[in-house]
């Protein structure tokens, strides 16, 4: 038998004796002997036996469980799929049997660190399928095992009904956009469900990679994948233990750490939704998010102030972890009350019609925006822009955008896991000298930022420096990036410069310059299985020259804004989704990005709405009138420029320091506008609105 069969069987086989066991993996070796080494009862063997024939769509009979002694051994007989007498029998039995009684769908493949099956059926690296046996929830989209026989859920700490998600419909589909149900004339079978953990770390581990440095973290060090996907299960199990249902929606805030990342693929375990946000927001503005995807969990790095280090519930009733008690569990190994391996089932499948993933964004109305992405979507991303980006084994990635923001979570979080690399996280502001630091004593061989950091990197790096000298590619994106800036960082760096346009409803990026192509000044080109038009005001795609809305058309499509009918309506249109921005194509079928469509200020690859800032500065005493518009720094980078009509003239020194106190208090740092310039009215146009053009001119 091929040895890639037994050593996926072996994986499989360690992870279902130490979830009956309540054991970390490492504790199961793959010589391991079922009587002398882990001296299993005859419970724990009906239960590893139902665990099995689950698992792999066989039955071992008592007497072929007898004859054999290690795992290593029983793995074998398993991976040739052909178990002797009566226990093949029995198999056949009790999966008819089971398919009968239940009426469940069953699929191909499993939820193990091993399981087949890609995304179209054919057995890729993305797992996927539920196995034989198991429950599928219609309302959730998720297919999972049935709760191990006997295993009962601690009532102490259970929290009933976590607000699991109630919609049972998918998602509708807009006349014309991706998704829409195929003619019936035209049966289309769906795309298979996805595994998500075992797409990014799973197999990993059946390959025999486990031991590879997944990241380094600051407060950890270096955590391997086996770690990772142990830390992983622990989290699923957490959720399983306080009664929260898959499908529940669960807001993360998204620090820059492992426990980030364990929390996310603990979710996707359990089947649940994870909602990264970033954590530069208020209290206020995390709850406005949480109730609009009715979360029925919270996700904090840090434990808020309270007498231990119990899960507790947050606002709303919701259950909350912390990251807290997934690095104690990392450092120690044992249970915490975020690592419970022993409680958590199979890793479960999502539907290609169910989100598996809400980001959420901001438009030109200022108010978040839920987009929802299924599982299918993240992995057609990998298998298109990530097969561009081709990020390799030994790869070593740094990523200044942080994981709450789409384009971080793409690239520390998606591309880096699905390629088996390392990434370095930098804990903390993420500033220049920090940066700085990270490229010195990491060595990275690929570093994702935005144009505005790289400016700022120019000034303190120099050509064929240590720090840089590892460095094969830079991806750049979140914001334009001008060719002069371009050039500057290809020579400095001395590493090609990949220039990535996306958006949060596209799932990532879907425009990109072609590594051994350089095309300074210009957004790229579309990356492989994306459409791109440029199109006029009432949809038509335009000749090439002519400027226009860029229209994406593909399978990263979202599924649509979540409790946004109206905005979906006008973004997810014409078969495809609306970015936004206004873009020209060249003949060479180049896109060059010109502007914002909506005039949403850009501001380090953050889309923010004047009116936002705006309503903040005019709370403050002494202030009149204000319009913040969009200015150019000396790279050609996009900064904030807020103008102030006051109430009293030459009262400006004591108006500036009120207004810069109170957008400390009410914006983030990103929406801080870097001027306050002093006028005594606003421009207006012959309508009685703000000129902002003009003002813009001033700004220069």
């Amino acid at each position: 038998m091929p040895p890639e069969r037994t050593s996926d069987a072996v994986e499989r086989l360690r992870h279902i004796v130490a979830t009956v066991l309540e054991l970390d993996l490492a504790e199961i070796p793959a010589d391991a002997s079922f009587q002398q080494d882990l001296n299993l009862d005859s419970l724990e063997k009906v239960e590893i036996a139902a665990r099995i024939e689950r698992s792999f769509g066989l039955a071992l009979a008592d007497e072929e469980f007898a004859a054999v002694d290690s795992v290593l051994d029983a793995a074998g007989l398993l991976a040739t799929g052909r178990p002797s007498g009566a226990g093949a029998l029995l198999g056949a039995e009790r999966a008819a049997g089971t398919e009968k009684a239940s009426g469940t769908e069953s699929a191909s493949g499993g939820g193990s660190p091993s399981g087949g099956g890609g995304p179209s059926g054919e057995g890729g690296p993305s797992g996927g399928g539920s196995p034989s046996g198991t429950d599928s929830s219609p309302a959730t989209g998720v297919s999972r095992a049935p709760a191990p026989a006997g295993e009962q859920l601690p009532g102490a700490d259970r929290v009933p009904d976590a607000n699991p998600v109630p919609d049972a419909a998918p998602v509708p589909a807009a006349e014309g956009r991706p998704g829409t149900s195929p003619s019936p004339t035209t049966p289309q079978a769906p795309p298979a469900p996805t595994d998500l953990v075992q797409r990014l770390v799973g197999r990993h581990l059946g390959a025999g990679h486990g031991d590879r440095t997944a990241y380094t973290d600051p407060a950890l060090g270096d955590v391997g994948y086996r770690e990772l996907y142990e830390a992983a299960r622990g989290y699923a199990g957490a959720l399983a233990g306080l009664g929260v249902a898959p499908g529940t929606r669960a807001v993360v805030v998204a620090e820059d750490s492992v426990a980030t990342v364990a929390a996310v693929l603990g979710l996707w375990w359990h089947g649940c939704v994870p909602v990264p946000v970033s954590p530069l927001l208020g209290a206020d503005e995390r709850e406005r998010i949480a109730a609009d995807c009715a979360a029925g969990v919270l996700h904090l790095d840090s434990a808020p102030a309270q007498p231990d280090s119990a899960p507790a519930q947050a606002a709303g009733g919701r259950v909350l972890l912390t990251g807290e008690e997934v690095r104690a569990g990392l450092r120690g190994g044992g249970p915490t009350s975020a690592r419970r391996p022993g409680l958590a089932g199979e890793p479960a499948v999502h539907r290609a019609d169910r989100a598996a993933l809400i980001q959420y964004t901001s438009g030109s109305t200022g108010e978040p925006k839920g987009v929802q992405h299924s599982a299918a979507g993240i992995t057609a991303m990998l298998d298109s822009f990530g097969a561009q980006l081709a990020l390799r084994a030994e790869d070593i990635v740094l990523s200044t955008a942080r994981m709450s923001f789409g384009y971080g979570f793409g690239s520390s979080v998606l591309c880096a896991l699905d390629a088996g690399a390392r990434t370095v996280l930098i804990g903390g502001a993420v500033d220049p000298r920090a940066v700085t630091a990270a490229l010195r004593r990491h060595r990275p061989t690929v570093l994702c930022s935005v144009p505005r950091l790289y400016a700022a990197l120019l000034d303190s790096l120099r050509p064929g420096e240590e720090a840089v000298a590892a460095l094969r590619l830079c991806l750049t994106a979140g914001e334009n990036c001008p060719a002069e800036l371009y050039l500057r960082i290809q020579d400095t760096f001395g590493a090609p410069v990949l220039n990535c346009l996306g958006a949060t409803e596209l799932m990532h990026v879907v425009v990109a310059t072609p590594p051994d192509r350089p095309m300074p000044g210009r957004a790229g080109m579309p990356v492989p299985g994306v459409v791109a038009t440029v199109r006029d005001e009432a949809g038509r795609p335009v000749p090439d020259g002519t400027e226009g809305r860029l229209h994406i058309a593909g399978p990263t499509v979202s599924l649509g804004y979540l409790n946004r009918p109206e905005a979906d309506r006008v973004t997810f249109a014409d078969g495809g989704a609306y970015t936004g921005d206004l873009v020209r194509r060249d003949p060479d079928g180049g896109l060059t990005h010109l502007c914002r469509v909506d005039d949403v200020l850009n501001l380090g690859g953050y889309k923010v709405p004047p009116a936002e800032i705006e309503a903040v500065m005019r709370e403050v005493d002494g202030v009149r009138d204000c319009a913040v518009v969009a200015a150019r720094d000396a790279d050609g980078l996009e900064s904030a420029v807020a103008f102030l009509v006051p109430e009293r003239a030459g009262d400006h020194e004591a108006v500036r320091r009120a207004v810069r106190s109170r957008i400390r208090s009410g914006l983030a740092s990103y929406k801080r506008p870097a001027r306050l310039e002093f006028v005594e009215a606003l421009p207006t146009t012959t309508t009685g609105k703000v000129a902002a053009h003009r003002l813009r001119e001033q700004a220069k």
